[in-house]
């Protein structure tokens, strides 16, 4: 008889590729969100929100042993004429004002930072030219906090750059006014042993629209939670995601979009890539229509193209819907392996076996790097991912 194999609740096998099945955990978590690092146990892997996370490799971040060195994280901001960048203290009461910690590392990560960025674009401002964050690891460990805040009727696109290597734990709060436009990419380019854990809180103004496009290449570990509620009705938010996992890499992905206020729109695409031994890809996309969330209008899908044996994804979506008087709600998940038909398709028209490959991983990602909107990071994007191709051949 085979030894049966230790595989997370919710979760089937095919071969080496362990892909998880629709969960029935609620999308709450098990702690309330405070801002108080004591309100949270130290997690022991055993958690549902840690239960795919390998502890052993956040350096700290979990338990309160990592402590900030002066070496951590350098950050450049580039904006536009009549944007206000500042750097501020714990007091300022923009602080917290998107969301609230929901884990420790997160609650973590906002006790220990000691100035905050914030970055304003005064109302019916409308920028031509993308805000640029760069945030560079410079092998320490750092705890962050920024602020994206946007007023009535300004449009804007933010990019931030992570690169370098570090231990970083941030917070990061998106802060739409009514009617406000805002896009933000978030670029995970980190170097090979770099860990990066972050909350994101969007807070949605009433018929404001809030894009996300998060693209994770780098890193040992990089964990993000990406979150967003509604302050008024008519609100949209759209979240995209590319991610290509490579061996031993860890790129974890948790969303929740709280649907807390009548009539407003959420669509959620995340895709992903994986090759190499030990590659593991998780995304858990939680989705709360609450009672009074009449009118809501929801979708999320997540995904993933498995390259080479050896790598796993754990996909898990979750719709939790307490009102029946909605527009519409579903979820979808997929992972599959690399489609050899397509590849055979390719060469049998003359397309060497490398270029096919390419073509078929960059198709696999066309409709999302679309949705970038940013000329440069495109390009960037397209590179890497050849890149990654071509050093698994």
């Amino acid at each position: 008889m085979a030894e049966a194999q230790n595989i997370p609740v919710g979760s089937t096998t095919a071969g080496q590729i362990a892909v998880a099945a629709e969960s029935t955990v609620a999308t709450r978590m098990s702690a309330p969100p405070s801002f108080d690092v004591a309100d949270f146990p130290v997690p022991h892997g055993r958690e549902e929100e840690w239960r795919f996370t390998p502890l052993e490799r956040l350096r700290g971040l979990h338990d309160g042993t990592a402590v900030a060195t002066g070496d951590g994280v350098k950050v450049d901001v580039q904006a536009p004429e009549g944007v206000t960048v500042e750097t501020v203290g714990r007091d300022d009461a923009r602080l917290g004002k998107a969301g609230i910690p929901v884990d420790r590392v997160a609650a973590q990560a906002y006790s220990a930072f000691e100035k905050a960025g914030v970055v304003t674009v005064p109302k019916e401002t409308v920028l031509t030219e993308p805000i640029r964050i760069a945030v560079h690891g410079e092998g320490g460990i750092a705890y962050a906090h920024q602020v994206i805040d946007l007023g009535a009727f300004a449009e804007a696109v933010v990019v931030i750059d992570h690169t370098g290597d570090g231990v970083l734990a941030a917070g990061v709060d998106y802060i739409l006014g009514d009617g406000a436009k805002l896009t933000v990419v978030s670029v995970q380019d980190w170097d090979e042993k770099a860990v990066h854990v972050a909350q994101h809180n969007a807070l949605v103004g009433r018929d404001a629209s809030f894009k996300s496009v998060v693209v994770t290449f780098g890193g040992d570990l990089v964990r993000l939670h990406p979150r967003v509620s509604y302050a008024g009705t008519g609100g949209e938010a759209e979240l995209f995601g590319l991610y290509f996992t490579d061996a031993g890499q860890h790129q974890e992905h948790r969303l929740l979009v709280d649907h807390n206020t009548p009539h407003c729109k959420s669509n959620v695409a995340y895709k992903g890539a994986l090759q190499g031994d030990d590659a593991h890809a998780v995304w858990i996309g939680d989705v709360l229509i609450e009672a009074k969330a009449e009118g809501t209008d929801t979708y999320e899908m997540n995904r993933n193209l498995v390259l080479t044996d050896g790598a796993r994804v754990d996909s898990v979506p979750n719709l939790e819907i307490e009102t029946g008087e909605i527009v519409g709600a579903g979820h979808a998940s997929a992972t599959g392996r690399f489609d050899d038909e397509q590849l055979f398709y390719l060469m049998a028209r003359g397309i060497p076996a490398d270029e096919a490959r390419r073509l078929v991983v960059r198709g696999f990602f066309a409709e999302l790097v679309q949705q970038i909107g940013v000329d440069d990071i495109e390009e960037r994007l397209l590179v890497k991912i050849d890149e990654e191709l071509e050093a698994s051949v």
